[in-house]
């Protein structure tokens, strides 16, 4: 194995081996806390232009199959969004019968140039305490000097200010249809980072999915006669996705039921009037408790979001669309995790309900999404 450089933009320097592709990776260094589902993870397109540090100490074991990408978005749903891979222990061999092969092989293939064989503890303390930064993976003929490579790490945009939506959205619009029987109702998704298994979790309860691209306007959605609208999970800072606050707030003034998730929930927010910041580190993992508020109910979630709305826990406030609150928050941090219209109308979570890789905790909010949509054909 050849060696590699994982260099951050305060200066730290870390040095390993090569893992996946050789070469140059540019990217925001940030950390995920799951044990499993890495495939997931990687193809997530929440993740794009982000380095991915896995606490996990050791990836790889069950290779690398057809079936668990979640790049809906891609003719390719295995399609790799994340910009660097950063692991302690590469597995030696692939264990897994639903392997088609490795997680190296794969990395290579795609050109995601990743680095093992580093602390990465002393890198997930290092960026919990200082926060997420800029960052890039060196090796190969990309090695440089010291400053040579740091200064390309500065030369790089912030994740602030970054509108990336628009980077990973379908390029045209495709339906989803229910699994089983007749469409009941008609949904429409609005794809700002979609994953797989989300109209599939629409699918099963009944539910048509028409997923459009980022951009469309509320004409072209009201022409696909939708019972309802979702907005999906996503990469980038909510305070640039202003056509889709706009969008979202059409929708709110035809009062037709919205339901949105990660990014969408940053993106109903917005609508309803609060504002968002960019965490220190973010929440990315898949055990991350949060509290419902009305209920008392926790649920350990799967999250990946590095930026949030502002508000307070079981907060109450006025908007254009009327009384809203904060429904949901961490239980970790106080983190806003959740907002709703008292109406019932409009709700969404910062967390995955879809999850793929689990947990499966709040999967129910699918069927509180479809009892929203009985409600309004009532």
């Amino acid at each position: 194995m050849s060696s590699a450089v994982l260099v951050l933009e305060d200066g730290r320097t870390f040095r390993g081996t090569t893992f996946g592709a050789q070469g140059r990776t540019l990217g925001e260094a940030v950390f995920c806390t799951g044990m499993t589902g890495y495939q997931e993870t990687l193809t997530d397109p929440s993740y794009h232009r982000q380095i991915v540090v896995a606490t996990a100490p050791q990836i790889g074991n069950t290779g690398w199959n057809q079936e668990d990408g979640e790049a809906a978005s891609a003719q390719d749903p295995n399609k790799i969004w994340v910009a660097g891979y950063v692991v302690r222990d590469p597995a030696r061999r692939t264990s897994s019968w639903r392997a088609t092969g490795s997680l190296q092989d794969q990395l290579e293939a795609q050109s995601v140039v990743g680095i093992a064989g580093i602390d990465t503890r002393a890198l997930v303390r290092h960026l919990r305490t200082r926060g997420s930064m800029r960052a890039g993976v060196f090796s190969g003929d990309a090695l440089g000097t010291q400053d040579e490579m740091l200064q390309q790490v500065l030369d790089q945009p912030s994740m602030l200010g970054a509108d990336l939506a628009g980077e990973v959205t379908t390029k045209s619009g495709y339906v989803i249809e229910p699994t089983v029987g007749e469409a009941r109702y008609t949904v429409v998704a609005v794809d700002l980072g979609i994953k797989t298994n989300t109209p599939r979790m629409f699918a099963e309860r009944g539910i048509r999915v028409h997923v459009v691209p980022s951009a469309t306007s509320i004409e072209q959605i009201l022409e696909l006669k939708p019972d309802g609208v979702f907005l999906s999970n996503g990469p980038g800072d909510p305070a640039t996705a202003d056509a889709n606050v706009a969008l979202t707030r059409e929708v709110l003034a035809r009062k037709l039921p919205l339901f949105g998730i990660c990014f969408g929930n940053q993106i109903l927010g917005r609508a309803l009037g609060r504002s968002t910041y960019k965490m220190k580190f973010g929440h990315r993992g898949m055990n991350i408790p949060v509290v419902e508020h009305t209920t008392g109910r926790i649920a350990i979630t799967a999250q990946n979001h590095g930026f949030a709305l502002e508000g307070e826990a079981g907060e109450e406030f006025d908007t254009d669309f009327g009384r809203a609150r904060i429904s949901h928050t961490c239980a970790n941090d106080g983190t806003v995790e959740g907002v709703e219209l008292l109406s019932g109308t409009a709700f969404s979570v910062q967390y995955h309900p879809e999850a793929a890789a689990g947990p499966h905790d709040a999967a129910y909010l699918f069927d509180r999404f479809t009892s929203t949509l009985e409600g309004a054909d009532k």
